[in-house]
């Protein structure tokens, strides 16, 4: 499918069992060239007439997993340096039990 500004599509969803989910997905393109996630809903109005109710979301990159430090005497043992684990049983701290 070719990216135009301004423009997208729409795909028929698989619902599954869940009835809450989009009867359509798709993306489109803004006018700034961002692209957007796009959910619709086939609904009624009070007259019995069929429309898409519709949301979009911007699509952004997933955000890349942060590095938990561990702090110095934080009482955690970091597992990912070796000498982390001989290091605690060799010291003369107090243990939590």
């Amino acid at each position: 499918m070719e990216k135009k500004t301004n423009s997208g599509a729409f795909f028929k969803n698989d619902k599954g069992d869940n009835p809450n989910r989009p009867d359509y997905r798709g993306t489109y393109t803004d006018a700034n060239g961002i692209d957007h996630w796009a959910s619709a809903w086939v609904k009624k109005d009070k007259n019995g007439n069929s429309y898409l109710s519709f949301t979009t979301q911007v699509k952004e990159a997933k955000p890349e997993p942060k590095e938990e430090s561990v702090k110095p005497n934080s009482g955690n043992i970091d597992f990912r340096n070796s000498n982390s684990l001989a290091e605690a049983f060799n010291s003369d701290s107090e243990l939590p039990f």
